[in-house]
């Protein structure tokens, strides 16, 4: 299994400086940004689509540093009910697709995208209950009517280009959570499955190596972020894991996005590698640094750290004690 980093907390740095640091600190893989929130400052879509030539340099470039893409980030709101919004997300999803293939990754990763909680609406509507009734009404209008038809098409897509495509399960989006992954997944098709991410489940209360059987079971991993989470119980304790005050105010959130090794300890990230391998994904851990409380490129080597001393370098050996 590889370590690998989206790349988005060196964005400041140009690739070829970007890919010598990191293979420099141990990382194997890279997760290249090309839209939407993540930005792509180290692959623009317009600088790379249909370009062989710039695609060879790319790959020159990674070959020189010996790494590889483990996928294409564009991370927005496809099924937002702003069509220009909506429109412009799904372009830079279709082109990822279409410029993954090209390159030979196998995985674009994404958001599922939220809609509206019906067809007059202005703005998505994240539905967490249903009750009252009309909530009810509204997820079912958000699942039937935009997202498993919008959904069933980009599997389409990614069938003709040969790319699966790994959502990121994610509050505030209509997938947030293994058992709505699922769903999504055998309404649409198999090129649809998680880019799972362990940090959004921690303060849903949810289970890491349960749930990733879960969807090891159906097949449904295409690719994993690294990223850890604190929950802070003195404030959780009063005020819940729904919780609205801002990333930067640290001391009052019930949670907070940590570098890996700071939310759980090397015991657990072993037990997340060791059940990956188990369900049959021996791909990525791709690192996510999100944590407001040190600098990137800290939290990049601290992640790296405990990653290499919980990832396997080598396939199983013969059980010859069986």
């Amino acid at each position: 299994m590889d370590i690998g980093v989206l790349t988005v907390p060196l964005a400041d740095q140009s690739k070829e400086d970007a890919f010598e640091y990191l293979a420099s600190i141990g990382v194997d893989a890279v997760e290249l940004g090309c839209g939407g929130f993540v930005g792509d400052d180290h692959l623009s879509q317009a600088e790379y689509r249909g370009d062989e030539d710039a695609q060879a340099d790319l790959h020159d470039l990674l070959d020189e540093h010996d790494l590889r893409i483990s996928a294409l980030a564009t991370h927005n709101n496809p099924l937002h009910p702003d069509d220009d919004r909506s429109s412009e997300a799904d372009e830079d999803l279709r082109g990822a697709i279409e410029l993954a293939g090209e390159l030979g990754v196998d995985a674009v990763t994404c958001f599922s995208g939220l809609p509206a909680g019906g067809p007059n609406d202005e703005t998505p509507n994240w539905i967490t209950a249903p009750w009252p009734t009309e909530h009810a009404e509204m997820l079912d209008y958000q699942w039937e009517e935009v997202g498993i038809p919008y959904w069933s098409a980009i599997d389409d897509h990614a069938e003709e280009h040969g790319v699966d495509v790994a959502i990121e399960m994610h509050p505030n989006m209509l997938v947030y959570e293994p058992e709505g992954m699922v769903r999504l997944r055998e309404a649409t098709g198999e090129r649809i499955g998680a880019n799972y991410d362990p940090s959004h489940l921690y303060w849903q209360g949810i289970d890491i190596t349960d749930s990733i059987r879960y969807l090891g079971e159906h097949d449904a991993i295409h690719h994993f972020h690294a990223k850890d989470t604190k929950v802070y119980e003195a404030n959780a304790r009063t005020k819940g894991v729904l919780d609205t005050a801002p990333y930067t105010a640290e001391e009052d959130r019930s949670w907070l996005f940590r570098s890996i090794g700071y939310g759980h300890g090397e015991t657990h990230w072993k037990d997340v590698a060791s059940t990956l391998r188990m369900v049959g994904y021996d791909d990525v851990m791709s690192i996510e640094h999100e944590d407001s409380l040190t600098s990137g490129r800290e939290g990049l080597e601290k992640a790296v750290d405990v990653l290499d001393r919980a990832v396997f370098e080598t396939e199983p050996g013969e059980a010859y004690w069986a």
